[in-house]
């Protein structure tokens, strides 16, 4: 068996010089997760229809709207309030954010990008080699998942529909919380064979949630769009990170440059 490869130091030289490191860290201080702000597609710069009812509290006008940090919060507390998902460690995903390039309201809405292969297992091996999964790490604090939404599209669906797009995001994480996604027999790996039963229980898992009564602050930011989120605070920002590579660790020297996307992540579209 080959042995995880974990320097920082090490790289893998792809397409057009371009090298790869095994490792990305970040650090609270002098190096932080990169925060972007978003901004609408071109076709949709249009004037906002107002910054949305006032009782709807999502944090002090005119300040910057941290989504990804408001979105932890609230999938902190899903987490806490949903039996079914109670081995998920909300400290071990990394929340953050793509722009859309259009201003189509249908395609993708989230994904949740899984940073290790099946039974949580850092390297891959192949026919003719083998491939390693990219680590994140903050402060030392190693991540085992990348949940990303696509902005503005996502905040721009109704509250119902975010709302469950949540849940079916949690839902494709591994029951064992290992780094991998969770699988199904048959045909569809990462799917249910039955997208209507599937939808169906994300739906009474979100049902569910609103009955347990949570704090109406942590999820108000969801029953405004992003229009009136910026126009109420100025400016919407998430972290924005490089999607993961799949990095080949003993393949031939002219072997192609790494994946964009190391292997199959779930997507709400």
């Amino acid at each position: 068996m080959l042995s995880a490869v974990s320097s920082d130091l090490l790289t893998y030289p792809g397409a057009g010089g371009a090298r790869y490191p095994f490792v990305r860290r970040w650090q609270s201080k002098g190096n932080p997760l990169p925060v972007r702000a978003i901004q609408a597609p071109r076709e949709k710069r249009i004037a906002p229809a107002g910054s949305g009812p006032p009782w709807h509290e999502t944090g002090p006008a005119g300040q910057p709207f941290d989504f990804s940090a408001q979105m932890r919060r609230l999938l902190g507390d899903i987490v806490a309030r949903t039996p079914e998902f109670a081995r998920i460690d909300m400290p071990r995903i990394l929340i953050s954010a793509i722009q859309a390039r259009g201003g189509r309201r249908h395609g993708l809405q989230a994904r949740v990008t899984p940073l290790r292969f099946q039974h949580g297992r850092i390297i891959r091996e192949r026919r003719g080699g083998a491939d390693q999964v990219q680590r994140y790490f903050l402060d030392g604090h190693e991540f085992l998942y990348l949940l990303t939404f696509c902005l503005p599209r996502f905040l721009d669906q109704d509250f119902d529909n975010k709302l469950v797009t949540l849940f079916h995001e949690l839902q494709h994480i591994d029951p064992d919380f290992n780094g991998d996604l969770r699988r199904h027999a048959g045909r569809c790996q990462y799917h249910s064979t039955s997208r209507r039963q599937f939808d169906r229980h994300m739906t009474a898992l979100a049902r569910a949630y609103l009955q347990s009564r949570p704090d109406p602050r942590l999820h108000a930011f969801l029953r405004l769009n992003f229009a009136q989120l910026r126009e109420r605070h100025g400016s919407v920002m998430a972290i924005v990170v490089p999607r993961p590579k799949l990095i080949p660790i003993s393949a031939p020297h002219s072997a192609a440059a790494p994946h964009n996307s190391h292997f199959r992540s779930s997507g709400t579209g």
